[in-house]
């Protein structure tokens, strides 16, 4: 992450994502009474004073301990210290100083960074007056708040943007312009690994639980030339498997994962095919006018013949039709088997969205194209389109103005999107035709 970046760490339950909430005022993190619920970085931007930076909310500390996810929390927060520009370590008033909190202000107290110490809870006199035995562990700046009601954030906002320069500032609004790729996909099809495979560190928990990755997490690649952000999401489940509030919003982020995305990276599991929930995906990210890039992953588990990708290419889209102009591309996250392509293809379909046709050439090649087959004669009426022109929108648009723009039916329409395809690369991306009365 470049840009500025704050960590909030602690052991769990001391309100970390209620404060990580307040600071992003929107619920990001998943919020819930169990012990552990934010287990993997969570990553959100923070604008305070004209100034933005990143925030990230991580697991709840828990050293020396037994279970698999403390452990991986542990290293997941030494990790969040490392990439952290300065870190809000947060603590409870209502229980006092805990061996957890002994242990974590003993990791920090070695960093060189800038630690702020925010002791959440504390929304009356009498537990600030408690409070002040939080200044033993030793940190300078100490801050007294209470995340639910949002008094004294204020404060320690002020305190932590002082740190930005205008500098720092600058390459967050760089950011904010970078293409967003978002991986997505049924639980357990390899998304994490993905992800890691590409950056080459373990960002994410990967473990063979279904359902780990809960929330999204943002992460900015920048190598071999190029720059993008990465959005990993958790895995959309059908509907009816929703039974804890948890996988409810997994499926909510997911989903608003795919919002925030230029374009999605659908990731199948070569051994399943496409499933019906993995088609469910694909129309909502057609119907959300996304980029899309097809994925099979554990390509390496298959017996293959002479023919195996092209056949089951052809089956797949079939299943996927009428959208067929997708890249299909066959890996393998866990031996990072052409991985690196499936990012060109990613890149490749995100500025296929961005292309503009000047409305000369358009007009040049599609009404060319309308002469050589024209649309089929209604009532005895000739339908005759006149001129094309793309809309300013974020999806690919175009507007045909006719003498019976109502009179169109779907076989022409189809042939028209497949004529602005096969002039204007548009691979991966949904295409919007609109008729119009001339």
């Amino acid at each position: 992450m470049a840009g500025f970046t704050v960590a909030i760490v602690g052991r769990p339950n001391v309100g970390k994502s209620t404060f990580f909430n307040r600071l992003l005022e929107q619920r990001k993190a998943i919020v819930d009474d169990q012990s552990g619920v934010t287990r993997d970085r969570q990553y959100g931007v923070c604008e305070w004073n004209g100034k933005t930076f990143n925030v990230i909310d991580t697991g709840g500390f828990v050293p020396q301990s037994e279970d698999v996810f403390e452990r991986e929390i542990k290293k997941q927060v030494l990790i969040a210290v490392e990439e952290a520009n300065a870190i809000i370590f947060m603590a409870d008033a209502a229980t006092g100083i805990t061996d957890l909190d002994e242990a974590m202000a003993d990791v920090l107290r070695r960093t060189s960074k800038t630690v702020f110490m925010a002791v959440n809870k504390v929304d009356n006199p009498e537990r600030l007056l408690e409070a002040t035995e939080f200044y033993s562990l030793g940190f300078d700046n100490i801050f007294f708040i209470s995340s639910m009601t949002g008094s004294g954030t204020g404060e320690i906002l002020d305190a932590v943007t002082e740190l930005i320069t205008d500098k720092e500032a600058a390459e967050q609004e760089e950011i904010n312009e970078l293409p967003r790729f978002a991986i997505i996909g049924q639980p357990n099809v390899g998304k994490s690994s993905l992800l890691n495979a590409l950056i080459g560190q373990e960002r994410t928990i990967v473990s063979d639980i279904a359902g780990t990755t809960r929330d999204t997490i943002h992460t900015r690649y920048n190598l071999f030339q190029k720059d993008f952000m990465l959005i990993d999401t958790a895995g959309i489940r059908r509907k009816t498997k929703v039974h804890e509030d948890l996988e409810f919003y997994s499926v909510i982020r997911a989903i608003k994962a795919m919002d925030e995305a230029d374009v999605c990276l659908l990731l199948l599991d070569a051994e399943k095919g496409i499933t019906q929930q993995d088609l469910n995906i694909f129309s909502l990210a057609v119907k959300k006018g996304k980029g899309i890039v097809l994925l099979v992953n554990k390509w390496d588990l298959m017996a293959k013949e002479t023919n195996t990708a092209r056949d089951y290419e052809k089956v797949l889209k079939e299943r996927i039709a009428p959208f067929t102009d997708v890249p299909v591309l066959f890996i393998s996250a866990k031996d990072k088997q052409r991985i690196h392509k499936a990012i060109e293809a990613a890149l490749e379909v995100y500025s296929n969205k961005q292309r503009k046709v000047p409305t000369s050439q358009l007009n040049e090649v599609m009404l060319k194209a309308i002469e050589s087959y024209h649309p089929p004669v209604v009532r005895g009426n000739p339908v005759r389109i006149k001129y094309v022109t793309q809309l300013p929108t974020h999806v690919p648009s175009f507007a045909f103005f006719a003498n019976l723009p109502d009179d169109i039916k779907q076989p022409y329409k189809n042939y028209l999107e497949n004529q602005l395809r096969q002039n204007f690369n548009f691979k991966g991306v949904p295409v919007r035709l609109f008729f119009r009365k001339k």
